[in-house]
């Protein structure tokens, strides 16, 4: 199972999974164009993915979502449309999406249905958490010591706190329902890597109350000690504006 993750940012969201005989999208938030050109990297097309599924519904997150006929859509909470072709799914149970199998996981946003997934084939597992304020017990358990991470790391929280948003916003942000910090994301991680695990990638990072290199340091250091092997271990962040290809079996 590998990943293209097209775009992660509040200007839009959309990451696909897939392996040989499966194509999923996860998330609708980035334009028809670049969809269609991250596709055809691996010989693909907009009408290979099969199934499309939402963490939630923000802006950000499915904004172009009218280009997926509803009946391959995916979501916990339907608050888009009254078209009842979606596809109701529930936390912590697992679905078969033909090769692939989509455990949803519960997280903490400020909407309903609020969602991560992981993803399991026959080769590896891949763990896709955005959006939360905090990740609950019951997820935690579930995602110990998976190969792969895409794990939120919205901000640093002394970049949030002096910048010029307004306090409502700040406030927001550092609820339990708003976004996880460089700081909680490691802590997370820290809690649940473990020797299989060989790919970390940070989401979701504010341009204006985060930098690639102070999330990457920040995580980096409170999950050095927990991973022996980390010489090993590929760790990056996934950007708003290019697209991060993850391709190793």
């Amino acid at each position: 199972m590998k990943f293209i993750n097209v775009g992660s940012g509040s200007k839009g969201n959309s990451t696909i999974i897939y392996n040989e005989e499966t194509t999923i999208l996860v998330d609708a938030g980035i334009s028809k164009r670049r969809l269609v050109t991250a596709l055809r990297t691996i010989n693909r097309k907009l009408e290979d993915i099969r199934f499309v599924l939402l963490t939630h519904a923000h802006n950000d997150h499915v904004s172009n979502i009218d280009i997926f006929n509803p009946k391959i859509v995916y979501t916990v909470e339907n608050e888009l449309t009254n078209d009842s072709d979606f596809n109701i799914i529930e936390h912590f149970k697992e679905y078969k999406l033909n090769t692939i199998n989509v455990t949803v996981l519960k997280t903490s946003h400020d909407v309903k249905g609020s969602s991560g997934f992981l993803f399991k084939d026959s080769k590896n597992e891949l763990v896709y958490i955005t959006d939360t304020g905090y990740i609950p017990l019951e997820t935690l358990n579930i995602i110990k010591n998976k190969e792969i991470y895409i794990m939120e790391s919205n901000h640093d929280i002394s970049m949030l706190l002096n910048s010029a948003r307004p306090i409502i916003l700040k406030t927001r942000i550092l609820s339990s329902v708003g976004h996880l910090s460089n700081d909680l994301c490691g802590k997370y991680l820290s809690e649940v890597v473990g020797d299989k695990t060989k790919a970390i990638f940070l989401a979701h990072l504010s341009e204006e109350c985060n930098l690639d290199g102070i999330a990457i340091d920040t995580v980096y250091e409170l999950i050095t000690k927990k991973i022996k092997n980390n010489k090993y271990l590929l760790f990056d962040t996934l950007k708003q504006r290019e697209s991060t290809i993850y391709d190793k079996d």
